[in-house]
């Protein structure tokens, strides 16, 4: 028993397209916000970086964090004479 609110109900009826695309026709709208976000995150730089800049350089944090752990990485160690 979902408590529906007259005035959601009047706004989301203003969105053309009910009859011939049903729920569907709010689908552009989402696709639309989620190309936005996508090029905020792509183009914005907070300081000096972007998204992606920070999503790159933190995976590879965790592949050289996984090869130490692995063994295939090995730090300069003093050498035994």
């Amino acid at each position: 028993m979902f408590f529906r609110s007259r005035t959601i109900k009047s706004v989301l009826s203003l969105v053309p397209g009910k009859r011939r695309l049903g729920p569907y026709r709010f689908l552009p709208i989402f696709f639309c916000i989620g190309g936005v976000m996508e090029w905020i995150m792509i183009n914005v730089r907070i300081g000096k970086e972007t998204f992606y800049d920070v999503y790159r350089r933190k995976q590879s944090e965790r592949e050289y964090q996984q090869k130490m752990a692995d063994g295939l990485i090995v730090l300069n160690q003093p050498e035994d004479k």
